[in-house]
């Protein structure tokens, strides 16, 4: 590992604050204000998402609930429609639950303590870091993946006897980096570095500050660092759905709000039931049938195979159960749907 002495960690925030300020980001949306509820919301969209993407959802979503008060007074439904597209849905739940108990129990408010803010939902310890710094100018060190690249590619740091020791080696390095001014500056430095120059694969060391510094560029370990453990094989499942349409709609079913695509809508699922009886059941004639072809998609802990029939079908009644509704087909575009169901009903030109 690098040399880490005082010196050695003074000069890297020096490095990376005066780097920010000349070639830093500055004008991405959450930038432009210290609210705790923009901040916040933008670091929840930018978990596991890239900045491009994230933009416009962000001006939708606060066009749509420019407070607080705003996205807890609102329906579960209406967050996941505006939601639908960006994934990993159990943000956009948690992020409802979260105003909802801020406003229940903090006065609307956000602490400017991290300590008092990461058992919130959704949010953990280096996004309470992230609210403190941007919204209170607080010191507090943040660790998400940028951070941890940048941190173990100019450290050398290399895994240890387990996941959880070498979370708190890089937790104890970030906090001992912090400068004692200019953390806003700084703390946007490093996630700026890991996302435009630091990058996974072919970083631009010529043209990064930690350059003289970083025992990854002087070693030519760049991707060799950071270490990535092995992971077991995913294992496989497999779901066969329905998708009842009667040429204008679509028959959806509301999932639980709990476990896997909670609170979405999603194609009905048939659980041992023959596809003529369920059709029967929720007051429709049969008129053709036939399967699609399968769809793959990989959650992080398991692989899923979605077997689809498709079923063209009369209307003689309404949805008999309170989780099914009819949904028109052009609206199939914009409703909350898991990734995976909007991809097989767009593609099968309901």
């Amino acid at each position: 590992m690098l040399d880490s002495s005082p010196a050695v960690r003074r000069g890297f925030s020096r490095r990376v604050i005066g780097w920010q300020k000349a070639n830093g980001r500055h004008d991405l949306p959450w930038q432009q204000t210290a609210d705790p509820y923009r901040i916040w919301l933008s670091e929840i969209m930018l978990q596991q998402t890239q900045v491009p993407t994230v933009i416009p959802y962000y001006g939708r979503f606060l066009a749509r609930f420019p407070t607080l008060e705003a996205l807890a007074g609102a329906p579960l439904g209406s967050v996941l429609e505006l939601w639908s597209g960006l994934g990993y849905y159990a943000r956009a739940r948690n992020l409802h639950r979260c105003a909802q108990m801020l406003v229940v129990e903090r006065a609307g408010k956000f602490s400017a303590d991290p300590r008092e803010n990461v058992d919130l939902p959704g949010i953990g310890r280096s996004t309470a870091a992230a609210i403190s710094v941007f919204a209170f100018g607080r010191r507090a060190a943040i660790l998400d993946g940028n951070v941890k690249r940048v941190l173990a590619r100019c450290f050398a740091v290399t895994a240890g006897s387990s996941a959880a020791q070498d979370q708190r080696a890089l937790w104890a390095l970030a906090e001992s980096l912090l400068p004692e001014r200019g953390v806003q500056s700084y703390t946007q430095g490093m996630m700026d570095l890991g996302a435009t120059v630091c990058t996974v694969r072919q970083p631009a060391c010529a043209s990064c500050p930690l350059r003289e510094i970083c025992v990854a560029r002087r070693d030519g370990r760049q991707a060799e660092l950071p270490e990535r453990r092995s992971r077991a094989a995913l294992p496989q499942r497999s779901a066969s759905v329905l998708l009842l349409t009667d040429g204008q709609r679509v028959l959806l079913e509301r999932r639980p709000p709990i476990g896997i695509w909670g609170g979405l809508l999603s194609l009905p699922e048939l659980r041992g039931e023959a596809p003529d009886a369920f059709v029967l059941r929720h007051g429709c004639r049969l008129l053709s049938a036939r399967a699609l072809p399968p769809i793959a998609h990989v959650f992080s802990h398991f692989r899923l195979r979605i077997e689809a029939l498709r079923c063209d079908v009369e209307v003689l009644g309404g949805a008999s159960e309170a989780v099914l509704e009819w949904l028109p087909v052009d609206q199939i575009a914009a409703a909350a749907l898991p990734a995976p169901i909007k991809k097989l009903l767009l593609g099968a030109a309901v």
